[in-house]
């Protein structure tokens, strides 16, 4: 055997260590939630939980899902038990992935059935509110992406969501819904322009300047919305934007009313993610974008301006972050609290790493941070024994989840972060 050879068969040997190591903590996981639902969920279940499919006025009636909470949870820890052993056998570590993602929806499964015990549930409900949910967190994510495929972090998201919020707001109030959407895709192409102006060509640290950004913003609005807001209510009154079913496909039994029964927001979102993606993966300016993100002195030699190309692309996700930011406002209560984002542009951010950095990706995790945001908005009307600060903490949890699990496996664009200086 050469050296060459040896010296390639090493990293190998490590590799296929790590992920037996990483195989059997995954093993000792699933086998630890298999005796949580045994012990918990199927010990404290009695009754069956019955799940309505459908609702008094859908034309089209499914009857209702009724499963028998103890027994179901207790095949759902004999599964989880059979992927956590799995694990531990010759061969467990292909197919690690799959068994934690399919252990963990178990677990969703298994405490939606322990909760509903004894009770009726809207899982269609349930189901349109995670697609609303996640509206912003997938422009989040989306406006995630298009910074980042130019190698821009873009911590500010919270910060433009925030302005989106507050701008849609105040001129929804003075120049009714549409105006307010208009100033709120404004004021957050706005707020992308500058952060493009301070890592481009001042080249700030990109952290930093998210930072900035996003405290600026808060300080402003908070004053705002305490100072002014308080005296001059008319000023945060905004009209909201109603939900608008689409004919025939809106009367879908579950699937109508969560993507065929909604307002513009949940509409406009699929729409920017199918038109980011085109735009990115199907068009030579996409392929330039991502030229510049992977290796910008390469695409600098092509002919490819770097500076504008950044710009362009930051402009374009702070106008999806601003449009974002005004659901909070125009698409549900109509009115500006302080710090209404709660936190959704970073969630937007684990939902771009957790989606791979694609708009697709972004949106299918926005979904799953949704439905943990709805999820704990349920559960406190069915009265479950947890008290509401800990389903409070449901969409957190899961981002710390996602992004502890997954960070480590998704591969950012090559030059994500670094600043360019042309020569």
């Amino acid at each position: 055997m050469t050296a060459a050879s040896s010296t390639d068969i090493a990293p190998n040997k490590k590799l296929d260590v790590h992920k037996v190591r990483q195989a059997r903590i995954y093993g000792f996981v699933l086998l630890a939630l298999a005796i949580l639902v045994a012990g918990v969920f199927g010990l404290d279940s009695s009754g069956d939980a019955n799940f309505r499919l459908s609702r008094p006025t859908d034309p089209w009636a499914l009857p209702n899902l009724v499963i028998p909470a103890a027994p179901f949870n207790y095949i759902a820890a004999a599964i989880l038990a059979f992927l956590g052993v799995r694990q531990f056998l010759r061969g467990g570590a292909r197919w690690s992935m799959i068994s934690i993602g399919i252990g963990f929806a178990i677990v969703v499964a298994a405490f939606l059935v322990w909760a509903t015990a004894g009770k009726s549930f809207s899982l269609t409900g349930m189901l349109q509110a995670t697609m609303v949910r996640a509206v912003p967190i997938a422009l989040g994510g989306v406006a995630g992406v298009l910074s980042e495929r130019v190698a821009v972090v873009n911590i500010a998201i919270e910060g433009m969501l925030l302005a989106g919020a507050f701008t849609g707001a105040l001129m929804g109030s003075l120049v009714g819904g549409w105006g307010g959407l208009a100033f709120a895709v404004a004021i957050g192409g706005l707020f992308g322009f500058i952060l493009a102006a301070l890592v481009v060509t001042y080249r700030m640290d990109q952290i930093i300047a998210g930072v900035v950004i996003n405290l600026f913003v808060l300080g402003v609005t908070s004053y705002v919305s305490s100072q002014v807001f308080s005296e001059y209510r008319f000023l945060n009154n905004a009209p909201v934007f109603r939900s608008w079913k689409i004919p025939v496909l809106g009367d879908i039994p579950v699937i109508g009313p969560m993507l065929f029964n909604q307002n513009l927001f949940v509409y406009g979102a699929l729409v920017l993610v199918a038109v980011a993606t085109y735009y990115l993966f199907y068009t030579r300016y996409g392929l330039r974008a991502r030229a510049v993100g992977e290796h910008p002195r390469a695409a600098d030699t092509l002919g490819i301006n770097v500076y504008r190309t950044r710009y362009i692309n930051v402009t374009l996700a702070g106008m999806v972050a601003g449009f974002g930011g005004a659901w909070f406002t125009l698409g549900t209560v109509g009115r500006f609290d302080e710090n209404m984002t709660g936190g959704r542009g970073y969630i937007g951010l684990a939902a771009m790493i957790f989606g791979r950095w694609h708009p697709v990706g972004a949106l299918m995790a926005a979904l799953v941070f949704g439905f943990a945001d709805s999820l704990q908005q349920k559960l406190a009307l069915l009265r479950t024994p947890i008290p509401s600060e800990f389903l409070a903490m449901a969409p957190y949890l899961a981002t710390i989840v996602v992004v502890a699990g997954f960070v480590g496996r998704s591969r950012p664009p090559a030059a994500d972060g670094k600043p360019y200086v042309k020569e």
